[in-house]
């Protein structure tokens, strides 16, 4: 199950909910079994920390200072979401409440001093009705311009700070921030298929589509495509790949060649290029080289695709 990305979304569907009891952290001692009461545990290097039930650490004759009102969030978001545990704790630091956070693989957990349970309550609900009147900034798609390359190619550098086919961080600047300077430049390059996502009047994502080919046969090739790491997840991507499909169709174009994830692309109808007769320029792409055929794809088209020049050069 995916878990939601949106910061404001996650802070508007906030429902928080107080479990019963209370709950203390104690430092489980070394050698002992695990009691089965435990509710959640941290090992470092000083030892294991737990927190448990107040009641089982009392009948276990466990120390403990800190006892706590356990409060759940329940919004299912996603571990890699950005920015929910630091708006909800700065409300409750605004509002002198101490707290304790917890993430778990559904939900993330706040443990804040008994006494505070009731105000952390009305401060979680305080912020997600807030969120839920604020107005969501619209993702404006439109042509890419020549004063947008400054920051097209500064998210690009950092969109592909690591590396996607490796896993590794890059070495100096990303070889797609060059091949991007040089596709914007070329003969192959098509304005209208050189697109940006503008959030807040900030470019946060961008797409490119350049003239291709394969025997005489115009295709177009997809790529780089970026969108800036914090609000990556976020549907950007997916709004610049719809964009570009239906702007392609629009102008007749027969075909979008790619190289990229073969979990992520056939979402979009993308196939393996191979299956319709059409080979990548280096064998070893093997599936990840997809070709999406469009709605006046001919069949019949055979033979090994070729990008555009500047790809040659990287």
């Amino acid at each position: 199950m995916t878990g939601e990305m949106n910061l404001q979304t996650l802070l508007a569907s906030l429902h928080p909910v107080v479990r019963q009891g209370e709950y203390v952290y104690v430092l489980w001692p070394h050698g002992r079994p695990l009691a089965a009461g435990i509710e959640a545990a941290v090992r470092e290097a000083e030892g294991l920390t737990v927190v448990l039930p107040r009641e089982e650490a009392d009948r276990l004759g466990l120390a403990y200072d800190f006892v706590a009102a356990w409060i759940t969030l329940e919004v299912h978001s996603e571990l890699e979401a950005v920015g929910l545990t630091a708006a909800v704790g700065k409300a409750l630091t605004e509002a002198r409440i101490s707290c304790n956070v917890l993430a778990g693989f559904h939900h993330d957990h706040l443990l804040v001093p008994v006494a505070d349970a009731a105000r952390a309550l009305e401060v979680v609900a305080e912020l997600s009705a807030e969120s839920r009147h604020q107005p969501r900034p619209e993702l404006v798609l439109r042509n890419e311009t020549e004063a947008d390359r400054a920051a097209i190619l500064a998210l690009t550098a950092e969109a592909f700070a690591v590396s996607p086919a490796t896993g590794l961080p890059a070495e100096g600047e990303p070889v797609e921030v060059e091949l991007l300077r040089q596709l914007f430049k070329c003969e192959e390059y098509l304005p209208e298929f050189s697109i940006v996502g503008v959030l807040d009047g900030e470019v946060v994502g961008h797409v490119i589509s350049t003239r291709g080919w394969v025997a005489g046969h115009e295709l177009l090739g997809l790529g780089p495509i970026g969108v800036t790491p914090r609000l990556q997840r976020h549907g950007i991507g997916s709004a610049l790949m719809n964009e570009t499909i239906a702007r392609a169709n629009a102008a007749g174009e027969s075909g979008i060649a790619l190289l990229g994830s073969t979990e992520y692309y056939p979402r979009f109808g993308f196939v393996p290029a191979a299956s319709l007769g059409v080979l990548p320029p280096e064998e070893a792409w093997a599936d990840n080289f997809q070709l999406l055929p469009l709605a006046v794809w001919p069949g019949g088209v055979h033979g090994t695709f070729r990008y555009a020049a500047p790809f040659d050069r990287m």
